[in-house]
């Protein structure tokens, strides 16, 4: 698993780290919403699989992105 945060064409950028790195899975960090990124008590993510199933999800407090990331791990180890 790895994260990718960034600011021009993200997906895109994600899924060649995604790729380069030979991961399972990526956590695009998007910082082109409110509220999203490091500052605040809130983030947005998009979940990449290398089977290139894009998971996006909506704007939301930390501990649910952390929640979110807990469930995802856990799929791809019972996968």
């Amino acid at each position: 698993m790895g994260f990718a945060l960034e600011t021009n064409n993200e997906l895109e950028n994600a899924k060649q780290k995604l790729k380069k790195k030979n991961l399972n899975l990526i956590v695009l960090n998007s910082l082109q919403d409110k509220g999203a990124g490091f500052k605040g008590d809130t983030n947005k993510v998009t979940f990449i699989d290398n089977k290139n199933k894009i998971t996006e999800f909506q704007l939301k407090s930390k501990a649910e992105v952390a929640e979110d990331l807990f469930n995802e791990i856990i799929q791809h180890i019972n996968a």
